[in-house]
């Protein structure tokens, strides 16, 4: 049988409520939104229409065309559903969508809609233009090291080394097919169609420059200045600050601030940079990928952006918000890997990677904010399996 995640059932109890809300299902590319709605599909016995919104067929009549189609489908008082996957490629698409629903709505027609889409930067620009008070999120994340291991059989360092990635899963025995795929189907269109296609980026090359620079020193700290020097670039860091913002939109790569309670000085400080999947920072290192298990340093770095990636995924879902954190303290610097903000409750992350590497951060952290608790990852009471296969709580 296919593995299912946890989504699939989410999907299916979702359509089962009474017409409600628009359900829409949003994530990065690749993380499997479309073959999880097919499998919610499977368990319903409510007449559907799935159609895929395509780059440049798509318009608001074929949009509307759709609906209409969809409308035939409820017969009196029996619903029925319409789901239109990569809904972002309609132009205007939010607009639309609010006309159409609310006329259903006004002539009591049970019409469920069900939406995906890849851009969260395009997503929740419909959504606060058009549909506020209407839909719920459905949050299709990457896949987590439980996921990956109880469908792809993977180990620990299969999980390190190629991510949660499923359509990648197969070929990784052989590097090149993986390497082109995570190129070619993961990166290249997540830039090309969900940064610079849905957002207003100038300087195309500059972005695809900026995330080729940035998934290699992933879980590292990069000034502004270096970033832009490295770049060859005229811009300022407000525009390096806005393009790591649209690649997190997209899914594929963040730069995550200092912890501080200031906002000013928290949005103004140097980002550590944080791919969301560690299969992205592989890929980025190509035909050399393999010294990030060998070498100590590239370990500890992929190790960290696992964690990193981990809580990134977490904050998707509105659970968390996370950050670093470093101080200068008697003229040293003391450092603390991630820290997460949920509820008013702050909780300092340190991880154990295999390097040589005190945990004075942690001190150094508690003493500037008491209420705050720890948790080592990589620990005895920490394993760093069990806290990336989500048996961790935060």
């Amino acid at each position: 049988m296919a593995f299912e995640r946890s989504i699939v059932a989410r999907i299916a109890n979702r359509v089962c409520e009474p017409r409600r809300f628009i359900q829409i299902v949003v994530g990065p590319r690749q993380t499997g939104k479309t073959t999880a709605v097919r499998q919610a599909l499977e368990k319903l016995s409510i007449p559907h229409l799935f159609t895929e919104a395509t780059k440049n067929e798509s318009d608001a009549d074929w949009l509307r065309a759709n609906w209409y189609r969809a409308r035939q489908l409820a017969d009196g008082d029996d619903p029925a559903l319409l789901v239109i996957d990569e809904i972002q490629y309609v132009r205007n698409w939010s607009a639309i969508v609010k006309t159409l629903w609310d006329e259903d709505s006004a002539q009591g027609l049970p019409l469920k809609v069900l939406l995906t889409g890849s851009s969260s930067t395009l997503i929740q620009e419909g959504l606060r233009e058009s549909l506020m008070g209407r839909f719920e999120l459905i949050e299709s994340t990457h896949w987590t090291l439980d996921e990956c291991r109880e469908a792809f059989g993977y180990t620990l360092d299969d999980f390190l080394l190629y991510g949660g990635y499923p359509g990648a899963a197969p070929l990784i025995h052989e590097p090149r097919r993986w390497l082109n795929y995570m190129r070619n189907s993961v990166i290249e269109p997540s830039i090309a169609n969900d940064a610079l296609m849905l957002a207003d980026v100038r300087k195309p090359e500059l972005m695809r420059r900026l995330f080729a620079l940035g998934a290699p020193y992933s879980a590292q700290e990069i000034s502004y200045r270096k970033i832009l020097g490295q770049l060859d670039d005229r811009g300022n860091t407000e525009t390096i600050a806005r393009y790591l913002s649209i690649l997190g939109n997209a899914g594929i790569m963040s730069g995550i601030h200092k912890y501080d309670p200031k906002l000013l000085r928290e949005r103004s400080s140097s980002p550590r940079l944080l791919v969301h999947d560690t299969g992205l920072m592989s890929a980025a290192f190509g035909r050399r990928r393999s010294t990030l298990l060998m070498d100590p340093e590239l370990r500890g770095h992929l190790v960290e952006s696992a964690v990193g990636a981990y809580l990134l995924n977490r904050s998707y879902t509105g659970e968390l918000e996370v950050f670093w954190w470093r101080e200068m303290v008697h003229g040293k610097a003391k450092e603390v890997d991630f820290v997460v903000e949920s509820d008013g409750e702050v909780t300092a992350i340190e991880v154990k990677s295999g390097r040589v590497k005190g945990t004075d951060g942690l001190t150094a952290f508690l003493l500037r904010y008491p209420q705050a608790r720890t948790l080592v990852v990589g620990s005895s009471q920490c394993p760093l399996e069990a806290f990336l296969s989500g048996d961790v709580e935060l």
